[in-house]
């Protein structure tokens, strides 16, 4: 018999969103699932179901991961630039690490943020770090919640976060690393952006300490 394993709604809802045609409810791993949040957690809930995905499967759209609840989401273009996720998710900032324009706020210099860099090893998103985790930091205080996206979302963006999370926790990049590993199952940041972070995490720690050789980077 499989072992029983409990995990937090952040947790569930980035497994169970992580999809690409269909609800990962329908793999043979995932036996039994048991919602125990109230009525009303559920009611406002944005977690995507296999019986809504049977029904809209054409026109069915993974939303972005959680990273921190309520207020940072990670995600790709496409996402950022769809009506019904940023109602849904009550969207007031986006984080655009990518050369695409998006269609919300733009103009809008204190909801958007946008870098323009390419998803190359040779581009430079070192100097932007310090003001983005300002800009994240700010909308957090505010009660805001905060989208940030690059074009398919794995790489850019991920390492925006990774950065964010290494700033406001004050912690290794391997560690923040791990985490949004755990949120988004696919993120893979370009070489030259793990470069870059190891950097940030000198910056952070006032030492390198991670060891960008191992084969999880």
């Amino acid at each position: 018999m499989a072992d029983l394993v409990m995990c937090e709604p952040t947790e569930l809802y980035n497994i169970l969103n992580q999809v690409t045609n269909v609800s990962r409810l329908t793999e043979t791993n995932y036996l039994c699932l048991f919602d125990v949040r109230s009525k009303r957690e559920y009611d406002e809930s944005h977690v995507i179901t296999a019986r809504r995905v049977k029904k809209e499967l054409d026109a069915f759209q993974p939303y972005p991961v959680e990273i921190v609840p309520g207020r940072v989401f990670l995600g790709n273009f496409s996402q950022a630039c769809d009506p019904k996720i940023q109602k849904d998710l009550k969207i007031k900032a986006h984080v655009n690490v990518s050369m695409e324009v998006g269609t919300f706020f733009v103009g809008d210099a204190d909801r958007l943020l946008h870098i323009q860099i390419e998803d190359s090893p040779e581009a430079r998103i070192f100097p932007f770090f310090r003001h983005l985790c300002h800009f994240i930091e700010i909308h957090i205080e505010l009660g805001s919640v905060i989208l940030i996206f690059s074009t398919r979302g794995i790489s850019r963006s991920c390492a925006t976060v990774v950065a964010y999370l290494m700033h406001q926790h004050n912690q290794t990049m391997k560690r923040s690393w791990t985490f949004v590993k755990k949120c988004k199952n696919n993120m893979r940041p370009n070489r030259g952006l793990v470069i870059q972070l190891l950097e940030w995490e000198e910056i952070v720690l006032r030492n390198q300490v991670t060891d960008i050789t191992d084969p999880l980077y």
